[in-house]
């Protein structure tokens, strides 16, 4: 009876510890958004997961978990550790279309030409009253 004891203990481990795997293994696998997991889709991983123990949540950790960001050929970079030039951040260049400064100048400029265009047209009309006016009152 007494070498039965030391299985049972031993049993009772490895239960502990595959519940203990499956619940971790699902609760990150049912944390982690759909789009992060990488082979299959999320719904068959949590089946995998449940149905397939311990083999299910190990593979989850080996091919279906995200994989954490990796720093580049040059490393991770450091606040105060300034940056590689090829990694140097540059301003993009702006298309007319979305630089408010063009956008102002183009509109100035096109509000100036019509306020001409209409101060030119109300000239020719207070001309054409007077000229109207005077061969009326003639």
């Amino acid at each position: 009876m007494r070498q039965y004891v030391g299985v049972i203990r031993l049993y009772g481990l490895m239960f502990l510890v595959d519940m203990a795997l499956i619940v971790i293994a699902l609760i990150d696998c049912l944390s982690t958004d759909e789009y992060a997991v990488r082979n299959l889709p999320k719904a068959v991983w949590v089946l995998l997961i449940l149905l397939f123990s311990p083999v299910g949540p190990i593979v989850w950790f080996v091919a279906g978990r995200p994989e954490k960001a990796r720093g580049g050929a040059a490393g991770i970079w450091r606040a105060g550790s300034g940056f590689p030039e090829y990694e140097r951040p540059r301003p993009r260049p702006i298309g007319p279309d979305d630089d408010p400064d063009f956008l102002r100048k183009l509109s100035r400029a096109e509000d100036e030409e019509m306020l001409r265009k209409w101060e030119a047209d109300l000239r020719r009309r207070e001309e054409e009253l007077r000229r109207r006016e005077k061969e009326s009152g003639s």
